[in-house]
């Protein structure tokens, strides 16, 4: 019964979050206390919600302090120049944005954490996708799915689990790896120059051109403020769309951030290069004490909680020394640091009310005692594929220290290494960094302003593709 109704609930928590019906935060309140109440739980469900919130309160706690710190960095002009870079490698070329999309994430993943990749990406690229009104799910799925695959780095977390929960070498499983999750971000840069091409044949084609030297012809034009030596971007007339109204093939419906809406230079008013918030003089404090920051944060010399919090407090110290300066810098990101914290907290009592009730541990049980016993050679196989769907409806700690110790038993009974099923276990990260249950994800769609659900029903499909991608490159190079 726990089994079906634990399905039941992450079912019906999808469903109404991709129909729109609820709120991503009424549906992770509301539904786990429905279905705590019909497990016959309810009284425990105050104890359960404690605990989730004890759980997710520290990575709460990181989000808060990193949107400020972030946010800092944005408005003193940290990022103003690698918009600008990419801009001019982009030369406003919607395959060109979306695969910059894809390496700026891959990249900035080398830092381990998902909340900080997708902090910076957002803040680099969604000025860029605004202002060319390019869709925006089609930005946070990139970035989602790239991290994934870059997240089974060591320190990023699934392979050290792995490595603790079948007692293994961290580097024993990830070494091998390499050559297959490289095919796995081949498929994201793929996936980035198909998309891109959709994106360039919805929008028509873009050039980049020098301001005029007048200002009699900017009318006509869309002015990309603050993207560097006066550039402008123009759309040309002999394109195949000239808005984001239009779509190719009929598919507007995967694109519903790219409508036209009343704020759509939002998005650029960080980046005028007059703002008063700027601080130039400082760039190169900001830019030693962002690496340093990152730097302690991949050594682990204090917890990354901590490390954000003196980060942010420095970083406003140092930037803003006028109290009512400090007090305008933290109102104006205070709007992030509640939507993402807010979800973070609802998210621990979907992420309690599952674990309290043992929903997960019956789901796993159910899931590993469904494996026929032919399958036994081949449990590294099954290990891959059953980690795409379970690594997305449960946390990483409990697959990996849940259900990977009872696959690698299952599979030492018929000769299949525990390396293997480690390695196999790394398959479902890239669909994993989108799963409802992973904080870091509320920061990407908080960020970019895209609806929960939208990113779900768009980025799932190539997430779970790339995912299979790996495992097959795996199987085709020996390491699974």
């Amino acid at each position: 019964m726990l089994t079906i109704l634990g399905f039941a609930m992450i079912a019906t928590f999808l469903v109404l979050i991709m129909l729109k019906k609820m709120s991503p935060i009424a549906a992770l309140v509301l539904i786990p206390a429905l279905f705590c109440v019909a497990v016959g739980q309810g009284a425990k469900l105050g104890d359960y919600v404690i605990d989730g919130v004890g759980n997710l309160a520290p990575t709460a706690a990181m989000l808060m302090f990193a949107i400020v710190y972030f946010g800092v960095m944005i408005d003193v002009g940290l990022f103003d120049p690698i918009v600008r870079g990419i801009l001019r490698f982009c030369k406003a070329d919607p395959m060109r944005i979306v695969v910059g999309t894809a390496v700026l994430a891959a990249i900035v993943s080398l830092d381990g954490d998902g909340s900080t990749t997708f902090m910076i990406t957002v803040s680099a690229m969604y000025p860029l996708y605004k202002r060319l009104k390019m869709s925006l799910v089609v930005m946070t799925g990139v970035a989602a799915t790239a991290n994934g695959v870059m997240n089974t780095l060591p320190w990023g977390g699934p392979t050290a689990r792995a490595a603790t929960a079948l007692k293994l070498d961290a580097g024993d499983i990830f070494v091998p790896m390499i050559p297959a999750l490289g095919i796995g971000l081949v498929a994201v840069l793929l996936l980035a120059v198909v998309l891109g091409r959709r994106e360039r044949k919805r929008l028509g084609m873009l050039t980049l051109d020098e301001a005029l030297a007048t200002g009699t012809a900017a009318e006509p034009e869309t002015v990309l403020v603050g993207a560097g030596g006066g550039d402008r971007v123009r759309r040309n007339s002999g394109g195949a769309g000239t808005g984001a109204g239009t779509g190719a093939g009929g598919d507007a419906a995967e694109h519903p951030a790219a409508d036209e809406d009343t704020d759509e230079d939002e998005g650029f008013k960080g980046l005028d290069p007059d703002r008063a918030t700027l601080r130039p003089r400082l760039y190169w404090f900001n830019a030693g004490l962002t690496i340093a920051l990152l730097t302690a944060m991949i050594m682990e010399l204090m917890p990354i909680p901590v490390l954000f919090l003196l980060g942010a407090a420095l970083a406003l110290t140092v930037n803003f020394p006028h109290m009512p300066d400090q007090r305008a810098r933290i109102a104006a990101h205070a709007d992030n640091v509640l939507n993402v914290s807010g979800m973070v907290f609802a998210a621990a009592v979907f992420t309690g009310v599952l674990s309290g009730t043992g929903m997960v541990e019956h789901m796993a049980d159910w899931l590993v005692g469904a494996i026929p016993d032919g399958m036994g050679p081949h449990m590294a196989i099954v290990t891959g594929i059953l980690s795409i769907p379970l690594t997305y409806f449960m946390s990483n700690d409990g697959f990996y220290f849940g259900v990977v110790p009872v696959l690698a038993e299952a599979g030492a009974a018929h000769g299949v290494s525990p390396l293997e099923i480690a390695r196999a276990s790394l398959v479902g990260q890239p669909l994993h960094m989108s799963s409802p249950l992973v904080p870091a994800v509320y920061v990407l769609v908080g960020m970019a302003k895209v609806e929960f659900g939208d990113h779900t029903r768009f980025t799932v499909k190539w997430a779970a593709l790339t995912s299979l991608v790996v495992l097959c490159a795996g199987l085709l190079f020996g390491i699974i």
